[in-house]
């Protein structure tokens, strides 16, 4: 059996997430049904890591196993002509047997962007939480190193997080702001929690509106418990970014 490595891109708008759910349309779902109808074969498509509903990549990474012999060039135009518009594989190639596109990660980057603008957006909406109110990107630049390193990140996690541990560690965490009035946080760490992102961009966006201190972010931090962090950011502004291995 050979081992097919995609790099595959999605809007996840209209996407019950990456993993098979028996209440919706997943991206998992939809790539198994177009490389069965290629392949003849049932397939299984195993990803880096799940997506939740509305959240986007711009380089997932999955791998299948497969009897065919088709070439790289052959199974990427194939792929692509069967899949819907809003997700596309970037990448296919053949790798050593052993890779295991989940378990092999060594880091993951996500970003998370804002339009940060008195007017609401009409070509971001479905790509950017929209806040109106001015943030302070300098107050939020001073809390990012609260982020940095190893922690318990209890309480910016999903209560119905599928992992008992959560220590993780953040490698990097930045934001920056263009003269349009888009935000991005970018944050690599050698794994994610579910809405761990999302959650640490709703508190550091507490603290750019005013409403928390750096000092209170840390006390969130140091408690280990969801009940005392405040909101989650919306999915539609996360993207899985780059998946590392190396």
């Amino acid at each position: 059996m050979r081992n097919i490595q995609l790099i595959v891109e999605y809007d996840g708008t209209a996407y019950c997430g990456w993993q098979r759910q028996e209440n919706g349309l997943s991206i998992q779902q939809v790539l198994e049904e177009s490389i069965g109808r290629i392949t003849g074969e049932e397939s299984r498509v195993i990803g880096s890591g799940r997506t939740d509903a509305g959240v986007h990549a711009i380089g997932q990474v999955a791998h299948f196993h497969t009897a065919s012999r088709l070439g790289e060039r052959n199974f990427l135009m194939g792929i692509n002509s069967l899949l819907p518009a809003d997700i596309a594989v970037r990448e296919v190639r053949e790798v050593d047997p052993s890779f295991r596109a989940c378990f092999d990660v060594k880091s993951k980057v996500y970003v998370y962007r804002i339009c940060n603008r008195p007017v609401r957006p009409a070509l971001e909406r479905q790509y950017a939480w929209f806040v109106w109110t001015p943030l302070d990107l300098e107050k939020i630049e001073g809390a990012l190193d609260l982020f940095r390193g190893t922690h318990d990140f209890s309480s910016f996690c999903s209560t119905h997080t599928d992992s008992p541990d959560h220590v993780r560690t953040i490698l990097d965490i930045g934001v920056g702001k263009d003269d349009k009035g888009m935000i991005q946080f970018s944050l690599e760490a050698d794994g994610f929690l579910r809405y761990m992102v999302r959650t640490i961009v709703g508190a550091l966006v507490d603290i750019g509106r005013g409403r928390r201190s750096r000092e209170d972010v840390a006390g969130i931090l140091a408690a280990k418990d969801r009940r005392k962090a405040g909101l989650t950011a919306p999915p539609q502004g996360l993207f899985l970014k780059e998946v590392r291995y190396g």
